[in-house]
């Protein structure tokens, strides 16, 4: 029983050091932009069933409660939670920050499709505009050299004033997708995720359109890490991580003790 003791809180070491790796990546990621906090869920493993409820005591009794000894706990999951972000002012027109569901769509080097809510994109030296890590939006969308102005709709519309000429040019317009199961989506990096069995397949059209959100130029959404949970979390990670360490401790002391008396 001793040994089981030390293999259950063993296990409850393991959980609560991964969860505070979850909690680390959150608080690492408070400044970034679009990032969506991960919460980590638990589940218990197999139980032992010495007695099962129900099971004949005599022939005439029954068992009321049993005997189930568990054998300590696993992470079961992480769970992105895509509760909106912050949306910082910053007066440049091709930031642009997504209220609601949905994200933008940018092509990645392998031809893959990569979905980011950070909007904080530029344009390269021929026009295309293209993310922080130099990825085309899709669709792909061209600056004419000249251009004087940019406006970006709460629709995506992409309109440009050239120069010489009076009439707004529309250069084109930005589509998001949306997803049945978001947090189903396999994050990889770089402020990227990309579609998975989870997520089901991407919903692509106009923003504001089938639920998904509007668009704001000139801003950028923020991280939705709340630094106080996350502070608080720690706390009671940190504590539940020194109780299953001391249950180590006297799970010890009670094997010496055994050990000497016997």
């Amino acid at each position: 029983m001793s040994n089981g003791a030390l293999q259950v809180a063993r296990t409850g070491l393991d959980a609560q050091n991964t969860k505070m790796r979850v909690i680390a990546n959150n608080l690492a990621n408070v400044n970034t932009n679009g990032f969506k906090r991960q919460r980590a869920s638990f589940e218990t493993l197999a139980y032992q069933h010495n007695i099962t409820p129900g099971a004949p005591a005599d022939a005439q009794n029954q068992y009321a409660i049993g005997l189930s000894l568990g054998t300590g706990v696993a992470l079961q999951g992480t769970a992105r939670i895509e509760t909106q972000g912050a949306l910082q002012t910053t007066g440049n027109a091709l930031d642009i920050a997504i209220e609601g569901p949905g994200y933008f769509q940018v092509e990645m080097p392998d031809g893959q499709v990569g979905y980011t809510r950070a909007g904080n994109f530029s344009r390269t030296s021929e026009g295309t505009i293209v993310t922080a890590g130099g990825l085309p939006l899709i669709p792909e969308i061209q600056i004419p050299e000249g251009t004087t102005g940019i406006t970006v709709g709460s629709d995506g519309t992409i309109s440009a004033a050239l120069a010489g000429e009076t009439e707004i040019t529309i250069l084109g317009q930005i589509e998001t997708a949306s997803f049945v199961n978001p947090a189903g989506l396999k994050p990889l990096g770089d402020n990227l995720l990309i579609e998975s069995e989870a997520s089901g397949d991407p919903q692509v059209g106009g923003a504001g359109e089938e639920g998904r959100g509007t668009l704001r130029a000139g801003a950028l959404e923020g991280s939705n890490v709340n630094i106080v949970e996350e502070l608080v979390d720690m706390i009671e990670t940190q504590r539940a991580y020194e109780v299953n360490s001391k249950m180590i401790s006297a799970t010890d002391e009670m094997l010496q003790f055994v050990n000497q008396q016997l």
